[in-house]
């Protein structure tokens, strides 16, 4: 492998600092000001606290209905996720070790759903909800967030599975194992480099998707909480403080989420590096 000159190294360092400080700052600046007072976040949003307020963060929980906007979040956030990976992970299991007559249709079919606007469909998607007569219930939102993210989960799961060795499945056939079995005990396993990113990018975009849930949820006890927090933060209330903790709050999965994949994320990364 060829060195990199120094040059682009420093450059590179560099680059991805800024990067890093652009995104951590904001972060940062709203987790310290959710713990002021509103007379302190008033006089300087700048600086820091001179006490933790953390009731800021159970006002901001009992005025915004947090409770039942974060529940609705996870439900639909889980349910789509393990549809989307079960159904992502088979399909691309099939294609990336498997030949038959329209392998190459079907990928391309695939494919191609990465290249649709996801809310050029909304209409179409809402219309279709109306027929169905599922508007303002869960299967409205997990149904879309599932199709959507199909494509992108067998794009990078069928990748990652096409350069394991065919050693694998042969050992398992001569041991007795079915396809099922030769699925979920040897080739599942050693996908979680790659099916934590997937699990990753589809938790984040399930659990910050706001346009479909405005449109195909009316009900306030199954709003999702970007609905809720667009609520509070623009009508119920003018407190900027309780909006800050409000948003730490919604926040706070996320984070969780990608330190706890986060290990079989960098592996994922790294292992591709050698690969390339």
């Amino acid at each position: 492998m060829k060195k990199k000159s120094p040059l682009f190294q420093i450059f590179a360092y560099t680059f991805l600092s800024l990067f890093a400080i652009m995104n951590i700052v904001p972060i940062f600046w709203m987790v310290i000001n959710s713990f002021k007072s509103e007379q302190e976040y008033s006089a300087d949003p700048f600086s820091m606290p001179s006490g933790l307020q953390f009731s800021n963060y159970a006002e901001a929980w009992r005025i915004a209905n947090m409770n039942v906007y974060f529940l609705n979040s996870l439900l639909i956030t889980f349910v789509s996720l393990i549809v989307t990976v079960l159904l992502g992970s088979l399909a691309a299991y099939f294609l990336a070790r498997f030949s038959f007559k329209l392998r190459g249709l079907t990928y391309s079919l695939f494919l191609l759903g990465m290249l649709v606007p996801i809310h050029a469909t909304l209409i179409p998607i809402f219309l279709i909800m109306q027929k169905l007569s599922l508007i303002d219930t869960y299967l409205s939102l997990i149904l879309p967030y599932t199709a959507f993210h199909l494509s992108l989960t067998v794009f990078i799961l069928e990748g990652f599975m096409r350069g394991f060795p065919k050693d694998l499945e042969e050992s398992g056939i001569m041991d007795g194992a079915g396809i099922f079995r030769i699925f979920w005990s040897i080739i599942l396993p050693i996908t979680r480099p790659a099916m934590a990113t997937v699990i990753i990018l589809n938790f984040i975009y399930n659990w910050n998707e706001y346009l479909f849930a405005l449109v195909l949820i009316t009900s306030n006890a199954l709003k999702t909480l970007p609905l809720g927090l667009a609520n509070f933060v623009g009508i119920e209330t003018a407190s900027y403080t309780l909006q800050m903790s409000a948003l730490t709050i919604a926040l706070i999965p996320i984070i969780i989420f990608y330190l706890l994949l986060q290990k079989q994320l960098v592996t994922g990364m790294t292992a591709g590096a050698v690969k390339g």
